[in-house]
């Protein structure tokens, strides 16, 4: 019969796979890619400088090898650790292995993985892969709701705030847009600059399949959101059809 694992053996798992993780970084890093990568974060970017060959030669190395010590459940304790640290590769490492766990995520998990977004994600580019990678698919599927999103809206973390419109990308081909507007509408006046790209590039999408809906929505915040988010929306619209959008001179 075989005995179960105990707390004690999944926390000298963690703690194997975190240094594993970190030594493949550490022998693996470029300052130079670090140098290259670095001008497409405004917030800064911390990281090793894994080449794109290596990690993708790379990718499910850790979840190979620890796939028949931890469950779901442990790799999201282990994405825990990982994005503590800040360091850019170890987070992606994190996300990576978890998709494969897509077909038996509960909300639950769904959670689990905001709590990255609440505590551990320092960047846009981790929150746009967990949403197009995790996210956006469990929506797809039917298994989450939107409803799993619903506080994610008056997070503190704009990382979390940011998701919301992002995810829903996801759904834009499956619920009413109409709908979809309502649940991004208490985003509208945040106040980051990473929200508004969100909320701009989930209005853009939108508005390619549903214009008549999308472009009742701007008119009626036109004079007061930020206009960051007008840009992003507007971008595939022609030159008078962005002039409607247009803030009204005082």
């Amino acid at each position: 019969m075989t005995k179960p694992k105990g707390d004690a053996h999944i926390e000298k798992i963690l703690k194997e796979a975190v240094a594993e993780v970190r030594a493949f970084c550490q022998a693996n890093a470029d300052p130079a890619v670090v140098k290259k990568y670095a001008k497409y974060f405004k917030e800064g970017y911390d990281g090793y400088g894994i080449s794109k060959e290596v990690w993708e030669a790379n990718r499910t190395r850790f979840y190979d090898k620890y796939r028949s010590e931890l469950d779901l459940a442990g790799f999201l304790a282990l994405g825990n650790r990982l994005f503590e640290s800040g360091k850019f590769e170890e987070g992606s490492a994190a996300i990576v292995s978890i998709r494969p766990f897509l077909d038996t995520f509960t909300p639950e998990a769904f959670q689990g993985v905001g709590q990255w977004l609440e505590s551990g994600v320092r960047n846009w580019a981790h929150t746009d892969v967990i949403c197009g990678e995790l996210l956006s698919p469990c929506l797809k599927s039917g298994g989450i709701t939107m409803a799993e999103l619903d506080r994610w809206r008056q997070s503190d973390s704009k990382w979390k705030r940011r998701a919301v419109p992002v995810a829903l990308l996801g759904l834009i081909t499956r619920v009413e847009t109409a709908k979809l507007l309502d649940f991004i509408r208490p985003l509208m006046m945040d106040t980051e600059r990473v929200v508004h790209q969100g909320l701009g590039w989930f209005l853009r999408e939108a508005w390619k399949k549903d214009p008549a809906p999308v472009e009742a929505f701007l008119l009626d915040w036109k004079d007061t959101a930020a206009r960051l988010i007008f840009q992003y929306a507007t971008e595939k619209m022609t030159p008078d059809q962005k002039n409607r959008f247009r803030k009204a001179k005082p």
